[in-house]
């Protein structure tokens, strides 16, 4: 248990997770990673000075057992006399729901931090759960961005427990005596995600590398390091050329190239989440072109154009 403790406290200096005295809203599911993340926050509260809240999220997918999950998490709300936030969002359709509960789940967070004025939202992910997201991805063709993963911090989101695997999460709550709820859901193989947790990795481990999650974890890592350092070149880039050419764009390298589109598109659209690979390769084909006549990419509600060298890309 204290070797858990000083491996959450190394990640915290390694990575800047937080600050003596931090305010931190704690996403608590119930599950035992929550679980245990409310633990150890309460256990490194004398130390740092915490001021801690509870958020969690009634998505009211599993009947009973949703309401049972609020309950249990409002117990220990009340056990450990911190406040609690409660959302109870209403779910109509089933297309794309593992992002739309992502979604739903950090507008909450956020939505909560804001109003109380705190510093920081903690959630749980742990190694288990980066080592299926990278395989995931993978599989789905994911680039940098994507093979990424997850990060100890991103923005105002922390996850202390992404070096802490599912496995030492039991042992902890086991050697703490401690209950957490369990989502039957995650037995299931309906999910690409289940698939991956119940025989992908368990097949990759007993046959070619039985620290697998270990490896993925530390690869997503490593990318995340490098798409930092390939996306801060790329904004200083895009802002050294605000006037955008498509003979300096194709002098890039090809990796720049898409980067600084991007940051192109989105000073005219907010959210690029729906902006692929195969927009960006469009236009590249656009820009490439030996044709005299003016160039046109419709996407998105956007329209790039190109006229002579001169690139605009505007909204429709």
């Amino acid at each position: 248990m204290k070797n858990l403790l000083k491996k959450i406290q190394t990640a915290s200096h390694q990575y800047g997770l937080w600050d003596t005295g931090s305010k931190i809203i704690l996403g608590v599911s119930g599950g035992p990673d929550s679980t245990c993340l409310l633990d150890i926050f309460l256990r490194l509260q004398k130390t740092y000075a915490f001021k801690l809240r509870i958020a969690h999220i009634n998505y009211g997918l599993r009947g009973k057992d949703s309401a049972s999950d609020e309950k249990f998490v409002q117990e220990l709300a009340g056990k450990y006399g911190l406040a609690l936030d409660v959302l109870r969002p209403e779910i109509t359709s089933s297309k794309n729901l593992e992002s739309r509960l992502r979604d739903i789940r950090y507008d909450f967070f956020e939505k909560i931090r804001q109003k109380n004025h705190f510093d920081l939202v903690a959630v749980a992910h742990n190694l288990d759960d980066q080592a299926e997201t990278v395989l995931m991805r993978l599989m789905r063709g994911s680039g940098l961005a994507g093979l990424s993963a997850m990060k100890f911090k991103s923005g105002n989101i922390i996850r202390p427990l992404l070096a802490t695997s599912r496995q030492e999460i039991t042992d902890y709550l086991k050697n703490r005596g401690l209950e957490s709820r369990i989502d039957k859901t995650n037995f299931e193989s309906d999910f690409l995600r289940n698939k991956i947790r119940h025989k992908l990795i368990p097949y990759i481990e007993n046959n070619y590398n039985p620290d697998i999650k270990k490896t993925l974890s530390v690869s997503a890592i490593s990318i995340a390091e490098d798409h930092s350092f390939i996306n801060d070149f790329a904004e200083k880039t895009f802002q050294a050329h605000r006037e955008l050419s498509a003979r300096k764009i194709l002098s890039f390298h090809p990796a720049i190239q898409r980067r600084v589109l991007r940051l192109a598109i989105a000073e005219k659209k907010q959210n690029i989440k729906d902006i692929g690979m195969s927009h960006i390769e469009e236009i590249l084909k656009a820009l490439r072109s030996t044709k005299s006549k003016n160039q046109n990419v419709i996407f998105k509600g956007l329209k790039m154009s190109r006229k002579g060298d001169k690139i605009t890309i505007s909204k429709l």
